[in-house]
């Protein structure tokens, strides 16, 4: 039976059923002598390993295929995909690394006797970052071992819709089919090919957390989490960092959210180059990086000179390679990324995307596990149950941390109507900034929520220490539907910062000064 689905403007078509005479799924390809599995995944990142793991479990025959290209800088990793390698995990650790400077200078207020100035010493760091994700790859080996899940390291591409050619690093091919194909490739980092000297002189996440030699002096090009996060971290072990943004940070986030995001790291040493798009890189005879860019306001054109120059401007799904239009798998052209329905499945039925390489998902590690350990239990588990994409909590890690789950202010009056939209904030000051004499202008909760009572939560903003901490536990809250009724009914835990988001009595309709005082 054929069907047609139409999602954000894009039409994807079932295939018809295959010609008379041509070898299908897995006993043509059995016939034709090449490696047959029930499962099929194609990228060894976190989607990919939990849906292989769980379809393992629940007794199927599982493949995994994983190459990584390495980047031009010539950075290579190990399998787990960005989030082991070159993202959440080395990411976090650098993160947790500038943190302990500044509980470092704290101590004193506590009565520490602290020598200063402190050094760091980022070869030490990055060797035992390193290590610990080196440790992560060879786990992620085990656990496919222990489940029976063949892996191969090879660079796939497709054939026919049931079927795959691999080539390993010394040219060498192997077939292999399946009866379900899992395409969980993700993406790659872009380069700003239309910048003279970007790829010749620029590095990316995909090289930061691997350099041997502390980066120096560097300019962060972009306004994504993934600027925001490198620059707060290289910030706070004492590196001069510059971060160059085009337009608004943190697109897509809760605006005032990022402008205080902004705010802190700027208060706390970060140089921001506002409007500004970078034309040149190119490198002196010292061998130091110059960079020239634009003012987009004024036309004007200014220079600096750098160490390194990071380039964060955006990501590209790993899909040109795998010669997807052999399968007949559509992709949206501008983006080429694989267009997806509510199981995951592409325009081939027993072809399935998840995870960065998905059209219209998040880019977010725990989305694409839990999408692919549901959609190993609806093919194999007989379950029926689809990944829901709403109310996903993240942290955005920046000196001081910005934790969300669901809505922003402008989507809920962009939804719902500034009329039918209540906000109950607060500026707060943590009770460990207090002795250590630290600034809290920038610490921060909103709950954004229906006008009409009981008040549904739509979403939870806080920016402050441990956010992620925080806002995973009234994920849950907001995932069940809590209403500002229930939370304000909350006892909270005292003292901490968490207890705020329990505390919030002043709404922005008010009008009235919404800075907590007293304990």
């Amino acid at each position: 039976m054929a069907a047609a689905l139409w999602r954000r403007g894009w039409r994807f078509r079932w295939r018809a059923p295959a010609a008379a005479g041509r070898v299908r799924g897995a006993a043509g390809a059995a016939a034709a002598g090449q490696r047959n599995y029930d499962l099929l995944v194609i990228g060894g990142g976190s989607g990919g390993l939990a849906c292989a793991k769980e379809a393992a479990q629940l007794g199927r025959k599982v493949a995994v295929v994983d190459h990584v290209d390495p980047s031009p800088r010539g950075t290579r990793w190990g399998l787990g995909g960005t989030c082991v390698n070159v993202g959440c995990i080395p990411k976090k650790l650098m993160h947790q690394a500038a943190l302990l400077g500044g509980l470092i200078r704290d101590a004193q207020h506590f009565g520490w006797e602290v020598t200063h100035p402190i050094p760091h010493n980022w070869r030490k760091m990055a060797e035992a970052v390193q290590n610990h994700v080196k440790s992560l790859n060879w786990g992620h080996r085990v656990q496919l071992q222990d489940r029976k899940v063949d892996y191969f390291n090879i660079k796939a591409s497709f054939v026919n819709e049931h079927t795959v050619c691999g080539v390993t690093k010394g040219g060498k091919e192997t077939l292999l089919s399946a009866d379900h194909i899992v395409i969980a490739t993700g993406g790659r980092p872009k380069y700003p090919m239309h910048v003279e000297g970007a790829l010749e002189y620029g590095i990316t996440s995909d090289d930061i957390f691997w350099l041997k030699e502390s980066p120096g002096k560097t300019l962060v090009v972009g306004a994504s989490y993934v600027a925001l996060e490198c620059a707060g971290f290289l910030s706070g072990i004492g590196l001069d960092t510059t971060v160059m943004i085009r337009s608004i940070p943190l697109r897509g986030f809760d605006q005032q959210m990022a402008s205080l995001v902004t705010e802190h790291m700027a208060s706390h040493g970060t140089q921001f180059l506002r409007g500004c798009t970078p034309l040149q890189v190119r490198r002196l005879p010292d061998g130091h990086l110059q960079v020239t860019w634009e003012d987009r306001a004024s036309g004007r054109q200014d220079t600096g000179t750098f160490d390194t120059v990071l380039w964060a401007v955006g990501r590209a799904p790993e899909t040109r390679s795998l010669n997807l239009e052999k399968a007949g798998v559509n992709t949206n052209p501008d983006n080429q990324k694989i267009v997806v329905d509510a199981r995951e499945a592409t325009s081939v039925p027993h072809i399935y995307a998840i995870g960065d390489v998905a059209e219209g998902r998040p880019e977010l590690t725990p989305t694409a596990i839990m999408a692919g350990k549901l959609l190993a239990q609806r093919l194999f588990g007989q379950s029926l149950d689809l990944m829901e994409y709403d109310n996903v909590p993240t942290t955005v890690f920046t000196p001081l941390e910005y934790g969300c789950v669901g809505l922003s202010e402008e989507e809920a009056v962009a939804r719902h109507g500034q009329e039918h939209v209540e906000v109950y904030h607060a500026y707060y000051k943590p009770l460990e900034f207090t002795v250590a004499e630290r600034d809290s202008s920038q610490c921060y909760i909103k709950m954004v929520c229906l006008r009409e009572p009981p008040q549904l939560v739509l979403g939870l903003h806080f920016l402050g220490p441990s956010a992620g901490e925080v806002t995973q536990g009234f994920a849950l809250g907001i995932k069940c539907g809590a209403s500002y009724a229930q939370v304000i009914r909350t006892v909270g835990i005292h003292p901490t910062c968490a207890e705020e988001v329990a505390k919030l009595r002043i709404s922005k309709r008010s009008g009235l000064d919404p800075t907590v005082t007293g304990c």
